[in-house]
């Protein structure tokens, strides 16, 4: 079992991603933006952190480039997950540190693969 970073503003996206991240036996913790998930991550380390764009008080890429320059944090895989689809968003998330870069929303046998293809879990 890994546990799960969700870091969204948007609480019906938290809540959606929780119940996908669950329903797979991992554990979960949310922060509304990124300087919130630092700071998760920072108290309760996780194994894997999906990230949204479009936040308040510090977005996605910036908690991105914040968290690659963090000496606990640089090594946990990151997944950019956004309604953002444009091929410069995509390209700035890889820039900024994202392993994986996926629109929303993520259906959950998407989010299974995408688990299983980061956390290095079989797929069957």
């Amino acid at each position: 079992m890994a546990r799960i970073l969700i870091v969204d503003d948007a609480v019906t996206v938290r809540m959606f991603h929780r119940n996908a991240v669950e329903a797979l036996g991992h554990d979960v913790a949310e922060a509304e933006n990124g300087i919130e998930g630092i700071e998760t991550a920072l108290t309760d380390p996780v194994d894997l952190m999906l990230v949204d764009i479009n936040m308040p008080r510090m977005d996605g890429f910036r908690f991105l480039e914040e968290i690659r320059k963090t000496p606990e944090l640089q090594g946990i895989p990151a997944v950019m997950v956004s309604t953002e689809a444009k091929p410069d968003d995509r390209l700035k998330a890889y820039a900024c540190g994202a392993n994986l870069y996926r629109v929303k929303p993520v259906k959950p046998a998407d989010m299974k693969a995408l688990l299983s293809l980061i956390l290095g879990e079989p797929t069957a």
